[in-house]
């Protein structure tokens, strides 16, 4: 049976790009057991509330949501666990050190299959504020109606 090719969206972070800007995206591959790849073709995983973490020049994706497998018994792991991501050392210490500057996260945005290999993509994304949000979101109704209105007059 030949591999998968392309890109298939499994889930995304929607909650990152309400509360952050993102200023540059990564992509990384993520260690996971067989259980959970099951799982997570299933659709059973949650980005909400998750963020990356660099300890000991590992990158590591924590608050992670993989629900467990139906049947998958023992063999089973912690839904919310610290899974590893898997990318080259040098991207690893120039994250580090971006992460390191003032008020920058990394925090996955989407998890999607490339070629049969589950990948996630990071985002160095630095905080809105209250304000930004509202202006976001001031944004977002003036280009529905702008839509709605051009729907309305068959342009």
């Amino acid at each position: 049976m030949p591999k998968p090719q392309g890109k298939k969206e499994i889930a995304t972070n929607r909650k990152a790009f309400h509360e952050y800007f993102v200023l540059d995206r990564f992509e990384a591959g993520i260690s996971l057991a067989g259980t959970e790849v099951k799982s997570i073709r299933a659709g059973q995983v949650n980005l909400k509330d998750s963020f990356c973490t660099i300890k000991d020049g590992e990158l590591f994706v924590r608050g992670m949501h993989v629900s467990p497998y139906e049947h998958g018994n023992i063999f089973n792991k912690d839904p919310m666990r610290a899974r590893k991501l898997l990318m080259h050392k040098r991207e690893i210490f120039k994250l580090n050190a971006r992460v390191m500057q003032d008020g920058n996260a990394l925090i996955p945005l989407s998890l999607y299959f490339k070629d049969g290999k589950v990948k996630v993509e990071l985002g160095l994304c630095k905080g809105k504020k209250l304000h930004d949000k509202r202006d976001s979101e001031a944004e977002r109704e003036s280009k529905r109606d702008i839509e709605r209105t051009l729907k309305e007059r068959n342009y």
